[in-house]
């Protein structure tokens, strides 16, 4: 496998990131650690998951794992914190320090490590100043409780803004930012793309499979799959996403691949992997067949005409549905 650095630090991670969102929730416990220990098999070293994924439970299923198979030590382990883990308490969630801090604290204990490798802001709050969160963040770092840290759906501007706030008071600096990008929503690549390749700031897309629609699992004018993620949910973006122009990109998705002899899934996930400034997407298997199907990508070769085709209904730069939904308001703290 061929190992990709992360941001611009020394750390080699591999160009799939496992995400552990479906773990302790939808996948129970023995599932999510044999899927985990297939993966670190199968070369992939970067886990990512956030406190937020079922309060608690994805964290306490991958340190359970990791735990259990002792090889946490050669894993990049990521985690995030932002968002409400209390319905009682007005301070937890957010960026603050008091919220950073404590819940640092409380996935570190979930994890059962004593450091996380990848510490990100899950998403941006506008009535927290920066220098609060990077302060925050950078004492984590001095105290040895994190090595590095990273964003979430952050606007190009916002990363910037931090790397500006880091320099003025020489604070350890953002790493890395998680954006949303598959062929459904390509909007970063007008500025936060370039953004990342001039700052060295590593890119790890969540979603690449665009909420499972770019398996190939809908398909036009047919009813939706029982039990399939997007298949009850009603808001804008799912009703995009099933729009005739959605379906033009999964349709040529599909006749690319039949020609590749791989699935979908796979050709999707690939494209995305060799974008230019892309580190490592984010995968989120709830199955064993899912990962080693998503593993499957990685040999899969993309050509420029496969781009130039993939171009034609999916375009650069451009929105089919809207994946980069962040609410970058204050007061605003919706996932």
């Amino acid at each position: 496998m061929e190992y990709r650095n992360l941001g611009r630090t020394g750390v080699k991670v591999s160009p799939l990131c496992l995400g552990c969102m479906m773990f302790g929730r939808k996948t129970d416990q023995a599932e999510s650690a044999r899927i985990i220990d297939h993966a670190l098999d199968a070369g992939i070293n970067f886990l990512d998951t956030a406190n937020v994924y079922g309060r608690g439970a994805s964290e306490e299923a991958t340190g359970k794992a990791l735990q259990a198979n002792q090889k946490r030590d050669s894993v990049v382990l990521a985690t995030k914190v932002h968002g409400r883990m209390s319905d009682d308490d007005p301070n937890a969630l957010g960026n603050s320090r008091r919220h950073i801090i404590q819940q640092c604290e409380a996935s570190l204990r979930r994890l059962q490590t004593d450091w996380i490798d990848l510490y990100q802001i899950h998403r941006p709050q506008s009535d927290i100043p920066a220098d609060e969160t990077l302060r925050a963040m950078d004492d984590l770092i001095r105290s040895g409780k994190v090595r590095y840290i990273g964003t979430s759906t952050y606007a190009a501007w916002q990363v910037v803004e931090s790397l500006w706030v880091s320099q003025q008071l020489g604070l350890n600096r953002f790493i890395t930012e998680q954006p949303p990008y598959n062929l459904l929503d390509r909007r970063i690549e007008r500025e936060l793309v370039p953004m990342a390749e001039t700052w060295g700031i590593g890119l790890i897309p969540w979603s690449p499979l665009a909420g499972g629609f770019l398996t190939g699992k809908y398909r036009r004018g047919q009813q939706r799959p029982e039990g399939a993620r997007l298949s009850k949910r009603e808001d804008e973006r799912t009703e995009r996403v099933f729009s005739d122009a959605g379906f033009d990109v999964i349709e040529r998705i599909q006749e690319l691949a039949a020609e590749k002899g791989c699935t979908p899934s796979q050709l999707s996930l690939a494209w995305c992997v060799h974008q230019p400034g892309i580190t490592s997407p984010i995968i989120g298997p709830r199955t064993m067949e899912q990962l080693e199907d998503n593993i499957a990508a990685l040999d899969v070769a993309v050509t420029d005409e496969d781009r130039r085709r993939l171009d034609e209904v999916s375009r650069p730069g451009e929105c089919v549905a809207p994946f980069y939904q962040a609410d970058f308001g204050p007061d605003r703290h919706r996932l």
